[in-house]
């Protein structure tokens, strides 16, 4: 069981959130990203750095995950890939993709992103606080209960 981390986008706070729940829990963890990562050196701790290139990270989370993993991504289709393989996704704001809810999300993003195209929105998502960090933290330690039995 490996938790992967879609770590170019990552915020930092869910960085170290899940660098301390793979220690406590003696859980593998790897961060992909396409530039180097300040990580600490750790026994369960991997650190792969893809070349740069459009989705080369997301690809090879996607290539090397197995069946027992999570990713944590905010990367939708990559999010999208790993459920359609009956892997468990997870976003940094701690919403779980599922079967059920992805289709949808994909759409909303591709939505967005052509709105975004013609400059009809603008901007990103809104700010990542203390609430999003506490849900993400509450669906980690859910993910990791069940996991770990």
């Amino acid at each position: 069981m490996t938790i992967w981390i879609d770590a170019d986008a990552c915020p930092v706070p869910v960085r170290d959130m899940v660098l301390r729940a793979g220690q406590r829990t003696s859980t593998a963890l790897v961060f992909v990203a396409n530039s180097p990562l300040p990580v600490p050196r750790r026994p369960l701790v991997k650190t792969v750095q893809v070349s740069q290139g459009f989705d080369v990270a997301d690809n090879y989370i996607s290539q090397h995950v197995q069946t027992n993993d999570l990713v944590i991504t905010q990367d939708i289709p990559l999010a999208a890939e790993i459920v359609e393989k009956g892997i468990t996704a997870l976003n940094p704001r701690g919403e779980l993709y599922t079967v059920e809810n992805i289709r949808q999300r994909l759409a909303m993003r591709n939505f967005a992103e052509e709105l975004r195209s013609i400059g009809q929105i603008s901007g990103g998502p809104n700010k990542f606080g203390d609430k999003e960090k506490q849900t993400f933290a509450n669906a980690l330690d859910r993910w990791l209960q069940k996991n770990k039995k």
